[in-house]
C-alpha cells in the first residue's frame, strides 16, 4: 500500500510539473483566434511564443473578413505584471524590454495591423487602417490574453514613437483594459502639418539658459543650428558633385527613386531631411563638416547619408512603411520641409510634404483633425495613469502632450535627449519619482 502511495504521489508530482512548464502553450490553444503557434527561447522569460492572432478586418462588421496579427508573448510568472509592447509598426527585435525588465513582468508584444506579415491575404484595405479599428484590435488580444493567462495580473501598455501613440490611442478607446501606460517619444500632431513642428526644429541648437534648458535643447554649440543650415546650403550647390554618389549607392543597393520622382529629387529630399534627422537622433554638432574647406564631395555625401539615409525615399521602404504614411495623412499626422531657404535650388513654390507616399488608385481622405482634438481635451481633463517620457531635443517633442491641469497623469522629460530617450536616460530623481509612481498606481486595487 506504501508503495502504491508513493507511486501515485510522484505521478501527482511529475503532473504538476508538466503542466508547470506546458500550461501557457495550453492555454494559448484555447483561446479561439489564436493558431501557429511557435516556442522561441528568449532569455530571461521562462517560456516564449509567437502566435497568430485572427482579427476583423472591420471591428464594427466582423463578418466582412479577416487577417492573422503576429503578437509575442515571454511568460515569467502567472502573478507577474503583463507588460503590452503596442507597436506601432512590425515588430523589430524580439527581446525583453525596459519595463518588463524594471517589474520583472511578462511580456506580450502586438504587432499594429497591416504592417509586414499582419496584412490580409489579398492586400491592404486602406479604409480600415485607423487608430479606432487598431485600438480594437489591441482590446481583443488583451482581453484574450488576460482572461485565459493572467486574470489576477496587473497590465501595463506601452510603446515607443508611433508605438507610444498607438499606446495613448488604445487608452482613448479602451480606457479599462490596463491599470497603467507609459508611452515613450510619442507625439500629439493637432494638424495633417502640425505648425509647432517646424517652429521647434528652428530653435533647435539655440542654447537655453537656466531652467529652460532641462525642457529645450540642453547644452549644445550656439551656432549649431547655422552650421546645419550651412551644410544643406553646401549641398544644395553641389548636387551636381553629390549626384553621382547617390546614383553609385542605389545601383550598389538596387534602389529606385521612382515614387519621389527620380534620383536627383530623392537627393534634394535626403538634403531637406537632414535637420529633423539630425535632432531626432541625437547626432553631435561637432561632426557637421567644415563647409568652407569642404571638397571631398564623396566625404560630404557620406556623412549626409550617414544622417539622413537614401533608404527612407527609397521606392521599396516607402511601400513597406506605406501604413506608417497613410496613418500620418489621415490620422496621426507629420512634417513637412521648409523650402523658403532653398527657393533657388528647387522649383517648388511651396513647402514640400509626404503626399508622394499615398497608395496609388487610392481617394485622399481629409486629415481627421477633431479625432485629434477630443484626444487632446481627453488627456488634459479624464485620462488618468499615463506616464508619458520624452527627450526634449527630439523633434518630436514640439508636439508632446500637454497636460495643462491634469495631475492625474506624468510627463517626464530630459532636455538634451533625442528620440532615444527611455526611463533609464531620464535624471536619477526623476527616474526614482517616475518608477515609484508606477508601482504605487499598479498597487491600487480596482
Amino acid at each position: 500500500m506504501k508503495k502504491i502511495v508513493c507511486t501515485w504521489f510522484v505521478l501527482v508530482i511529475c503532473s504538476a510539473v508538466l503542466f508547470a512548464e506546458n500550461g501557457i502553450l495550453e492555454r494559448l490553444q484555447q483561446i479561439p483566434q489564436v493558431s501557429d503557434i511557435k516556442k522561441w527561447e528568449v532569455s530571461p522569460f521562462l517560456e516564449y511564443y509567437e502566435f497568430r492572432f485572427e482579427q476583423p478586418v472591420d471591428h464594427t462588421r466582423p463578418e466582412s473578413g479577416s487577417f492573422k496579427q503576429k503578437v509575442l508573448l515571454g511568460h515569467r510568472a502567472a502573478e507577474a505584471p503583463v507588460i503590452a509592447e503596442l507597436e506601432g509598426y512590425a515588430i523589430g527585435a524580439v527581446r525583453e524590454n525596459e519595463l518588463a525588465g524594471l517589474l520583472k513582468g511578462n511580456q506580450l508584444t502586438i504587432e499594429h495591423r497591416f504592417f509586414d506579415s499582419s496584412v490580409p491575404e489579398d492586400g491592404i484595405p486602406w479604409e480600415y487602417l485607423t487608430i479606432k479599428q487598431a485600438a480594437a484590435d489591441h482590446h481583443a488580444v488583451i482581453q484574450a490574453i488576460k482572461q485565459h493567462l493572467y486574470p489576477s495580473s496587473k497590465w501595463v501598455s506601452t510603446g515607443i514613437s508611433k508605438g507610444g501613440q498607438t499606446t495613448v490611442f488604445h487608452r482613448y478607446f479602451y480606457p479599462d483594459d490596463v491599470d497603467v501606460s507609459v508611452p515613450y517619444v510619442a507625439p500629439l500632431n493637432l494638424e495633417y502639418v502640425d505648425p509647432r513642428l517646424d517652429k521647434f526644429l528652428n530653435k533647435l541648437g539655440v542654447v537655453k539658459e537656466g531652467v529652460g534648458m532641462f525642457f529645450g535643447v540642453g547644452s549644445v554649440p550656439e551656432d549649431c543650428r547655422y552650421n546645419i543650415r550651412d551644410f544643406q546650403l553646401l549641398c544644395f550647390k553641389h548636387l551636381d558633385d553629390l549626384l553621382p554618389c547617390l546614383e553609385k549607392v542605389a545601383a550598389e543597393r538596387g534602389y529606385t527613386y521612382e515614387k519621389v520622382g527620380g534620383m536627383r529629387r530623392a537627393l534634394e529630399l535626403i538634403i531637406l531631411e537632414y535637420p529633423f534627422a539630425f535632432w531626432q537622433w541625437g547626432n553631435s554638432c561637432e561632426e557637421i563638416p567644415d563647409t568652407e574647406d569642404a571638397g571631398d564631395w564623396q566625404e560630404v555625401f557620406d556623412y549626409l547619408v550617414k544622417i539622413s539615409s537614401p533608404d527612407f525615399f527609397e521606392d521599396e521602404y516607402i511601400k513597406r512603411m506605406q501604413p506608417f504614411f497613410y496613418a500620418a495623412l489621415t490620422e496621426t499626422g507629420m512634417y513637412d520641409y521648409n523650402v523658403k531657404p532653398f527657393r533657388k535650388f528647387l522649383k517648388d513654390k511651396g513647402n514640400i510634404d509626404f503626399s508622394f507616399t499615398w497608395p496609388e488608385g487610392i481617394v485622399r481622405k481629409p486629415f481627421n483633425t477633431r479625432q485629434m482634438e477630443e484626444i487632446n481635451t481627453w488627456l488634459q481633463t479624464k485620462a488618468e495613469r499615463i506616464l508619458f517620457v520624452y527627450g526634449g531635443s527630439d523633434p518630436w517633442y514640439a508636439t508632446a502632450v500637454d497636460l495643462k491641469k491634469n495631475d492625474k497623469c506624468r510627463k517626464y522629460v530630459r532636455g538634451d535627449m533625442s528620440h532615444i530617450c527611455r526611463i533609464k536616460d531620464i535624471d536619477p530623481v526623476s527616474r526614482e519619482d517616475l518608477i515609484e509612481t508606477l508601482k504605487e498606481w499598479l498597487a491600487v486595487k480596482p
